[in-house]
């Protein structure tokens, strides 16, 4: 892979801690949310993680949109990131990206299914945990 972009981030105390970036544009406290006993007053490593993949998934909307002269402007993308105990005595995500385009159905779930398979979040996550897709409301299968 020939690298186009890089960047890094730093943890200093896990989930109760600080994460920022080198170029210090990323400073941000960390906190258990409350639905896993913290106290929820700062974000979580799946907030960031959702807020990325949400950013990402939007923008290989737009990009196979372009290639492919489907004129739109916007791809609201929501990711709906979950954590939970998996079976090896660990801990997995599971992701829901719901996309809204104004397109006819058919051909909004083409842009999201050609999408799915250029974002490098989709990629990273693909065959390793539960993403699922929907567009419009309707799920994908």
């Amino acid at each position: 892979m020939k690298t186009l972009y890089e960047t890094r981030a730093t943890a200093k105390a896990g989930r109760q801690g600080q994460v920022s970036t080198d170029d210090g544009l990323l400073d941000v406290a960390l906190a258990y949310p409350k639905a896993m006993g913290g106290s929820g007053l700062a974000t979580n490593p799946e907030q960031l993680f959702a807020a990325g993949y949400a950013a990402c998934f939007s923008n290989a909307v737009l990009h196979v949109a372009k290639i492919g002269k489907v004129d739109i402007t916007e791809a609201p993308v929501s990711a709906v990131v979950g954590i939970g105990a998996n079976d090896a005595g660990g801990f997995a995500l599971a992701v829901a990206l719901e996309v809204s385009l104004d397109l006819p159905q058919e051909a909004a779930e083409a842009l999201v299914r050609h999408a799915h398979q250029v974002c490098p979040y989709s990629n990273a996550t693909r065959n390793n945990i539960d993403v699922k897709l929907s567009v419009n409301g309707v799920a994908l299968g």
